[in-house]
């Protein structure tokens, strides 16, 4: 759960928490029969004390709004069946983005741009290039007799097209999901959407017209810069850092260039798995207000923490309208579910309602069916602690692979959550000329120039995904990539390393941020 607290306040913490779950509660957001974090996983959560949550549900137990279960959990006792939003105070009008967005019509799409990958020349190839976790780790054979069950309850009512906004049961689950994550949402403004990639085409599709501004990180979500170079946009990049975007340096771009849009990864970036920093997110937040500029929070895999305090999404802290919060189960369950939603308000998620369903009706209705048959919020969570505590493992054992078989030069750091490796590569080397040695070699790797608006920008970067193999063929997969690094000509790089010492737990190296690289030309 991501409870935004702010320790410099007067307000004691434990009062603050308090104070949240009670307007949670109370509005509905968490509801009769959910299962609080227990006081101790809460309180590494959000980096306080075991003591400080203790004393915010005793406070709330003793109000009679929630109450503990011997052997099961702390539930919550006193919310009632979600009420109707509360009508808006016309003192407080919707941004004015979303107001010119009202009197708009229409919207078309082409499809994304797609990638077809290389034939694998290599019999046994390791494919570290992947951007989702291991689809074994998901329960099929029990995923088939929901399906079945699905099928033998509902029957014909399952293969129609269903309601374009989403099918409602499953709208509220994700509610109660994001609720449960500290992500304010309820089921009237939750769109499912045919994975988080259709989400970002829809809000591109409806908020922008050929030749406007975009703002995204560099380096970013390789699939975002496709779809908005498909779109014909204007590429704006903010550099980032080991706190996520310098958020410091966006006034002036927007000043220069008038975005239409801000679209952000603020938790566990792809690529860099760099955190965005609660200052950072708050100037952020406030930027987009006094601009009038809306932000898509992209959250793929926000909750996929394995260490560190968590930090509450950018929806959050979002009582105006003015970020469009995106997320999909497809990362942490199947690929192949392809199913993910976006939650807003206003006239833009009205918009997002109608371009849906003129482009493609509706999302699979059997599918969503099965998934909200399968899924609660403490089997997803359950999911979710185990697919956390593996993918750690399997993190650390990369991490590893890259201390003891790649050149000391190479620069990675530790990321404290997400599924990827950020590596820069010493100098004179190219990750696009890399590619095909590599292959060669028999592993697959995602080079960096594919997530930057300039490609010569990320040549000495690579992107390696440890999530969906298991540590003997992450070894391998690193012991082949220090191969084709040995066959690749380059010159001698310098002689500066790794960090090395009883303080490098894990093998972690220097962080090679973007801002402090040149573009590079290839190697002649």
């Amino acid at each position: 759960m991501r409870i935004p607290l702010e320790p410099q306040h007067r307000t004691p913490l434990f009062r603050q928490i308090e104070a949240h779950l009670r307007r949670s509660i109370a509005s509905g957001r968490l509801p009769a029969g959910t299962r609080l974090p227990s006081t101790r996983r809460l309180a590494s959560d959000l980096g306080v004390n075991r003591l400080t949550v203790e004393n915010a549900y005793a406070e709330l137990e003793a109000d009679g709004l929630i109450a503990g279960r011997a052997g099961s959990g702390t539930y919550v006792l006193a919310a009632s069946p979600l009420p109707p939003l509360p009508p808006r105070d016309a003192s407080a009008p919707w941004p004015r983005w979303q107001r010119e967005l009202a009197g708009r019509r229409g919207a078309t799409l082409g499809d994304p741009l797609g990638r077809t990958p290389a034939p694998a020349r290599h019999r046994h190839l390791i494919r570290l290039d992947g951007g989702t976790g291991d689809p074994r780790l998901f329960p099929a054979e029990e995923f088939r007799k929901v399906i079945q069950g699905v099928m033998r309850r509902e029957g014909a009512s399952a293969l129609g097209y269903g309601d374009p906004g989403g099918f409602f049961p499953l709208r509220r689950t994700i509610a109660h999901v994001l609720t449960a994550q500290g992500v304010p949402a309820r089921p009237e403004n939750v769109l499912v959407t045919a994975g988080s990639q259709r989400a970002l085409a829809l809000v591109s599709a409806l908020l922008l017209r050929p030749g406007d501004a975009v703002v995204v990180e560099r380096p970013t979500y390789a699939g975002a810069l496709e779809l908005f170079r498909a779109h014909g946009l204007r590429i704006v990049g903010v550099p980032i850092d080991a706190q996520g975007m310098r958020v410091e340096e966006l006034e002036t771009l927007l000043l220069q260039h008038h975005p239409r849009l801000i679209y952000t990864l603020p938790t566990f970036q792809n690529p860099t798995g760099a955190c965005l920093s609660a200052p950072r997110r708050r100037q952020l937040l406030a930027l987009a207000a006094r601009h009038s500029v809306p932000i898509l929070e992209d959250d793929y895999v926000g909750d996929l923490r394995y260490e560190g305090r968590a930090q509450p999404a950018l929806k959050a802290s979002d009582p105006q309208g003015h970020v469009i919060y995106v997320s999909t189960f497809s990362k942490m369950l199947m690929p192949g579910l392809r199913t993910g939603f976006l939650v807003a308000e206003g006239p833009v998620l009205d918009g997002l309602r109608q371009l849906q369903r003129v482009e493609e009706l509706a999302t699979c209705n059997l599918m969503q069916r099965a998934l909200e048959a399968y899924i609660t919020v403490g089997r997803y969570q359950a999911h979710l602690r185990r697919a956390s505590r593996l993918y750690r493992r399997r993190r650390d054992a990369m991490l590893r692979a890259v201390e003891r078989s790649l050149p000391s030069q190479v620069q990675v750091e530790a990321p404290a959550g997400g599924l990827f490796l950020w590596l820069r590569l010493p100098e004179g080397y190219s990750s696009a000329e890399l590619l095909p040695v590599a292959e060669a070699a028999g592993v697959r790797i995602a080079p960096g120039g594919d997530f930057f608006p300039d490609a010569g920008d990320g040549a000495r970067f690579l992107r390696l995904c440890f999530a969906a193999h298991e540590p003997e063929e992450l070894l391998e997969g690193v012991r082949r990539l220090a191969t084709a690094l040995r066959s690749a000509e380059h010159p001698a790089p310098p002689a500066v390393g790794r960090r090395r010492g009883p303080g490098n737990e894990r093998g972690a190296v220097e962080h090679g941020r973007a801002e402090q690289l040149p573009s590079l030309p290839p190697r002649a």
